[in-house]
């Protein structure tokens, strides 16, 4: 069997590297050193669709050459290679392709069924975010939790805690449904108190977990699309919080909850406090056939068959009008009150032209951002059956980049080589558009996960490595309220608890402050291109743009190590720097 060479993260077997434009015009090389006569075609395939066998063309002795300029359909081309090699009278046919890692070097493979393919992807335009917004710092904050002015307004069938350091509890029935919720009282004039702090801290940008009517703690159970909850405090308020922001050129970003209402809400109106107009109460109601009842009015289409969430039909053009249509729309209401951008919940289950429609409304609002809440590689994602085009162009400006979170808990906790878990931010490289790249909302922590702190075993110098990823990776990081300060706890609720104002723990806090200091000092941070490289204890890369070269590495061992360019594999292109010597779990950063 002939050895074949090929490497899609190399501009010697393709040209150009990762996703690109419609219309591109591409290049392809396989090298195959054998002494028998070959014949390559090369096999190319949209998304699931019908496979094509192109012939490739012989450039040099045990070169084959493709090209491909014929690429009309946005989303991403499994490609591989078919081999047919002659021996005499014999003939024997196989395949190269990719491995489960997808790009890089790949492997040969005797059953056409069992490749991994290639893929490519191809987008319709480059996503301009603001210019504001690559370079940000952003802080997450769950209202309920993070700071209080005044007394909190009463609703009915909840409970306060009686101290801010009681641990976050919900009260649950025999089925699971939780009944009530505690709360805090965090709200908005607490958050306006606090942005000294967060200035001090380094953070620019706000995102603020939902704060619309509803009746948990957590509010994506909204009740009322167009007003602030109660809790919270009045639109006069939220205006305040937002002039405070932007006078101290600070951004916010929403959280919309497009995907389904709270089942007390006024459009569903299970107990019937809404004055009765809502889908529940009558089939008059004018919100529904936003609602799918299998059986009237009790059994209904809820998200994830929690039935305290009925979900919306989002096919439904009087939704579509309200949410973004309407000049009254729910984006046009709080857009014109100043906000910069939008975080959607549970993308998936948002279909493509709810999320252009979103988009399209925020054209007209040139400096605000769209992100969507997905959990793996958005290039490639499947929900319900289909590949989905959250990233691809009129669609999402980034998403969360919960693949990059779990890159860096493997290196640190779950056993990741430096090896794997270098080769998986290039493959994420690879698919996703540049510019999304570097859009995407980087995070260690949310209010879905568990604290990282938790996670480390309270380890600061691992903490001190995670942080250091976090800032210095590809995209814009996120920090989950609380965790600079030393906030401990696993899920929801525990990774709920309020922000200790009178307990802020300095070792962590001082973590945040440095690597903050230094993601805002090297501009390449935001808009550099990475090279990655890694031995058996060193994870490391190399940010670079037009003016700037910045290498980070991070020692990921026990026990110090010296580190020589040469004992390094690079994914892409080697880099010359001098030896040194770091210690244990420490990183070091270098500008050239």
């Amino acid at each position: 069997m002939a050895e074949i060479t090929y490497n899609s993260w190399l501009s010697t077997y393709k040209r150009p590297f990762g996703a690109a434009l419609i219309g591109t015009n591409f290049e392809f090389d396989l090298i195959i050193d054998t002494p028998h006569h070959v014949a390559v075609n090369f096999v190319i395939q949209f998304e699931n669709g019908f496979k094509s066998y192109e012939k490739m063309t012989p450039s040099s002795e045990n070169r084959f050459h493709f090209a491909l300029n014929n690429l009309s359909e946005i989303g991403f081309y499994n490609y591989y290679f078919q081999i047919i090699e002659f021996d005499g009278p014999h003939e024997y046919r196989y395949f190269y392709g990719a491995t489960d890692i997808g790009g890089r070097l790949g492997k040969t493979y005797a059953d056409e069924g069992a490749v991994i393919a290639y893929t490519q992807t191809i987008f319709l335009k480059k996503e301009k975010a603001p210019d504001w917004y690559r370079n940000a710092v952003f802080y997450q904050i769950f209202p309920d939790a993070f700071a209080q002015i005044g007394h909190a307004n009463q609703k009915d069938d909840i409970f306060f805690y009686g101290k801010e350091t009681d641990k976050p509890y919900y009260i649950r029935e025999k089925d699971g449904d939780i009944t009530r919720w505690t709360f805090y009282g965090g709200n908005l004039q607490g958050i306006i108190s606090k942005i000294p702090y967060l200035k001090t801290l380094g953070v620019t940008a706000l995102y603020l977990n939902p704060i619309f009517e509803a009746r948990s703690t957590h509010r994506y159970d909204t009740s009322d699309y167009m007003t602030i909850d109660s809790i919270l405090g009045s639109e006069a308020d939220f205006e305040a919080l937002v002039t405070a922001l932007h006078q101290h050129d600070m951004r916010l970003i929403l959280d919309g909850v497009f995907s389904h209402v709270g089942r007390n809400s006024k459009y569903f109106d299970f107990d019937g406090k809404s004055g009765g107009m809502g889908a529940y109460q009558t089939n008059k109601s004018p919100y529904f056939d936003w609602f799918s009842f299998t059986h009237y009015p009790d059994d209904y289409k809820s998200w994830w068959g929690i039935k305290d969430l009925p979900t919306i039909d989002k096919s439904k053009t009087s939704f579509q009008q309200f949410i973004y249509g309407d000049e009254d729309s729910v984006i046009d209401k709080w857009n014109g009150l100043g906000i910069d951008g939008w975080r959607l919940d549970v993308a998936d289950e948002l279909p493509d032209f709810f999320i252009k429609g979103i988009r399209d409304t925020l054209e007209r609002y040139p400096e605000q951002v769209l992100i969507g809440e997905v959990w793996e590689d958005a290039s490639r994602k499947i929900a319900y059956e289909q590949y989905r085009k959250y990233i691809y162009g009129d669609g999402l400006h980034a998403t969360m980049n919960y693949p990059f979170r779990d890159i860096i808990l493997g290196l640190l906790v779950g056993g990741l080589s430096p090896e794997l878990a270098a080769k998986k931010v290039m493959q994420l490289s690879e698919n996703y558009p540049r510019d999304v790249f570097l859009n995407n909302f980087n995070n260690i922590g949310t209010h879905d996960t568990e604290r990282i702190l938790s996670l480390l075993d309270h380890n600061l110098t691992k903490l001190n490595l995670a942080v250091g990823l976090l800032m210095t990776l590809p995209g814009v990081p996120t920090i989950y309220y609380g965790d600079e300060a030393g906030l401990t706890g696993l899920k929801d609720p525990e990774n709920r608890a309020f922000f200790p104002w009178d307990n802020i723990n300095q070792d962590t806090q001082k973590i945040y402050q440095n690597w903050i200091k230094i993601r805002k000092s090297i501009p390449a941070l935001a808009d550099g291109d990475i090279n990655l490289f890694y031995s058996d204890k060193i994870f490391g890369f190399v940010r670079t743009d037009e003016t700037q070269t910045a290498i980070f590495i991070y020692n990921l061992a026990n026990e110090g190590v010296s580190v020589n360019a040469q004992d390094l594999t690079f994914l892409t292109q080697p880099v010359e720097f001098t030896p040194f010597f770091i210690g244990a779990l420490e990183s070091i950063s270098k500008l050239t």
